[in-house]
């Protein structure tokens, strides 16, 4: 039997302490203080918030209405661009975007995804890994015009523009977004699965092949979308390798239209049917990569889901 000084004890270590009326004021009015900074918090991200999606609504819907008059009024999709105060469409610009952005994704993707599917599954801390992480943060940060200016004076300079530039140019920003993302999805794949594979004796480079690549399909898509949505609207990288071209050309060895630049050339001149061909231009870069990012959540929320 446990004595009545033990008992006393117990009990008093199990009773709640009292509050006195100073600790209750106290906590009364800390509990208000963090209430009203709360509040007060709430209402400043909110604030920002609805003056960020203000001008973001004004921009589009500018965009729109301009934008329709062009696709409306011009020949947009079968006439090239125009010579000043004449009629003309896009059509040469569109097919030279559509061949530098294709080329440029067909070269980094690959690199990009061979990369990350190193530092995820071979790398394994070496310093090689190390290095070539380091340096991907690097030229995943580094600006677009940076870039421009290197293959400027790595292939353009004492030679010409040229398309193959520009592809060349948009490459290395895919590269540094596929090998982060890649990285990243493969990471997400559970160990139990890879060893669930080295149980049943299948070698790595089969295990990394048949097993992890197939567990984050989805992601791997979806990384090799968002540069492809990235490198759509790039126009400085573009000023100092594929130029521009006023009229049709499938030509990679030589200047290519291209709608960014043609943007950034109509909208600097002062001619209103090259203002309305800038507008189309913008709202059709703009469209595309809406439909880029809406089809990469698509395919990375199904992957999440299955």
């Amino acid at each position: 039997m446990p004595s009545n000084n033990a008992t006393h004890a117990t009990n008093a270590i199990s009773a709640p302490l009292p509050l006195n009326g100073f600790q209750g004021r106290y906590d009364k009015s800390l509990y208000n203080k963090r209430r009203w900074a709360n509040k007060l918090g709430l209402g400043f991200a909110m604030t920002a918030m609805v003056f960020g999606l203000f001008w973001l609504f004004w921009i589009l819907l500018t965009l729109l209405v301009e934008g329709f008059q062009g696709m409306v009024q011009l020949p947009i999709f079968t006439a090239d661009t125009p010579p000043p105060m004449s009629a003309g469409g896009l059509r040469n610009a569109i097919v030279g975007s559509v061949m530098l952005a294709f080329s440029g994704l067909f070269i980094g993707a690959p690199i990009g995804l061979m990369t990350g599917i190193y530092l995820s599954e071979f790398s394994q801390g070496s310093m090689l890994g190390k290095v070539t992480r380091f340096l991907n943060d690097i030229l995943l940060s580094a600006p677009s015009i940076v870039i421009g200016l290197f293959i400027y004076a790595l292939m353009v300079k004492g030679q010409s523009f040229s398309g193959w530039a520009g592809a060349l140019a948009l490459a290395l920003i895919v590269i540094p977004v596929v090998v982060r993302t890649t990285e990243n999805m493969l990471n997400l794949v559970p160990n139990s699965i890879r060893e669930a594979a080295y149980a049943l004796g299948t070698p790595k480079w089969k295990m990394v092949t048949q097993v992890t690549i197939k567990a984050a399909k989805a992601g791997l898509t979806t990384g090799v979308l968002l540069a492809f949505a990235r490198i759509t609207g790039e126009t400085a990288p573009l000023l100092f390798t594929a130029l521009n071209n006023q009229y049709f050309s499938t030509d990679m060895g030589q200047p290519i239209a291209n709608l960014p630049n043609t943007i950034y050339q109509f909208a600097m001149s002062p001619y209103d049917n090259w203002h309305t061909l800038a507008w189309a231009a913008a709202l059709l870069i703009t469209a595309s990569v809406l439909i880029l990012n809406i089809l990469a959540r698509f395919i990375g929320g199904r992957g999440q889901t299955k």
